[in-house]
């Protein structure tokens, strides 16, 4: 789902300046670490990142800088706590990047969870293409292919409860992890959904900007890409869901937490109520939460001062700009309370 915008690009930083020599105590701040996953469907290896609880504090830096959204501080290589944590995968967004959902990262890592997360090409910031965007089963396998190296990785793999694997996805990140949870996409029926609502969907919109034949799409679209190790899923605004086969429906019975952004607000593209898609009463196991006043973008960070202004000069999305009475970082604290309860985590270290 599009939100490819210049301020997309601007989150691209990685580290800035160290903010911090001295350690502080461990439970202000998570940990964070980076490396790359090499996989057989991609030319290149690609770029992970994993939050964690911090179990020795060392340095901090600030992770995901950004002249829109406020960043987000961590220690960086800090030693993991002691004892199993809760696994979550977390896919990221059309035009999204890992690092710019460190809000939710860190504060799932504060109550005890290790997130890991990729940069998935062909729909990363600086880097989302329509056509790209339509080969969903890669994305798919790069979470898989990210769960396998941290499953072997000594580093890591010690520290991982290996029976609490969970998945995450925001906007197309939705829907690959509902691709994880067993659900397949039918390439006829969204071409038939973009036929009817064209520009009017989000999604429909960018993709026929982008030259998107919806009548040759990849093979790989309609795949079956399920991970038997993941035990819950959380798809927050999730797309395409108008298209699903109604029979892979069927083959998904782990629980599926749906979460909506706005009632009047919403975008009809991530519509899965009973107004939309209304997949989540054809699913056996599925429950849904709905935020508002708020929309589809309130998910990404929160804005910094002067962001709004800066993007109207840049005649660029608003992305900074909420329907009137949202708080956006209110909705954040109720996102990560609403995921925490689904999926046990324990309260903020």
């Amino acid at each position: 789902m599009k939100h490819v915008t210049s301020a997309m690009v601007l989150a691209l930083g990685l580290f800035a300046t160290f903010t911090s020599a001295v350690a502080e105590p461990a439970s202000d701040l998570a940990g964070y670490d980076r490396f790359d996953v090499r996989m057989a469907h991609r030319s290149m290896p690609v770029a992970a990142s994993i939050w964690y609880p911090v179990g020795t504090p060392i340095y901090r830096a600030t992770v995901g800088q950004s002249m829109i959204w406020k960043s987000t501080d961590a220690y960086i290589g800090a030693a993991i706590a002691p004892g199993k944590h809760p696994l979550i995968l977390l896919s990221h967004g059309s035009g999204g990047n890992m690092d710019a959902i460190g809000w939710l990262s860190s504060q799932l890592a504060l109550r005890g969870a290790m997130v890991l997360a990729v940069n998935h090409p062909g729909t990363t910031s600086g880097d989302s293409s329509p056509r790209r965007t339509m080969y969903l089963g890669q994305r798919a396998k790069d979470i898989t292919a990210a769960l396998d190296q941290v499953l072997a990785n000594p580093e890591f793999a010690p520290y991982i409860d290996t029976r609490d694997i969970s998945a995450i996805g925001f906007s197309l990140g939705g829907t690959t992890v509902l691709n994880l949870a067993g659900v397949r996409i039918d390439p006829a029926a969204y071409r038939d959904y973009c036929a009817t609502y064209q520009n009017s969907a989000q999604d429909c919109d960018f993709y026929q900007k982008g030259g998107v034949d919806f009548d040759n799409l990849p093979r790989d679209f309609h795949d079956t890409n399920a991970d038997p190790r993941i035990s819950k899923t959380v798809a927050i605004e999730p797309g395409m869901t108008d298209a699903v086969d109604a029979q892979s429906l069927a083959d998904v019975t782990n629980p599926v937490l749906f979460i909506r952004l706005g009632k009047e607000h919403g975008w009809r593209a991530a519509d899965v109520s009973e107004t939309g898609s209304n997949i989540v009463s054809r699913m056996k196991n599925a429950s849904l939460a709905v935020f508002a006043p708020a929309y589809h973008l309130t998910f990404l960070g929160e804005c910094l001062p002067g962001a709004a202004k800066l993007l109207k000069e840049m005649k660029d999305d608003p992305v900074c700009s909420d329907p009137a009475g949202a708080d956006r970082a209110r909705i954040h604290d109720q996102i990560v309370d609403k995921v925490a309860d689904f999926l046990a985590l324990g309260q903020r270290k």
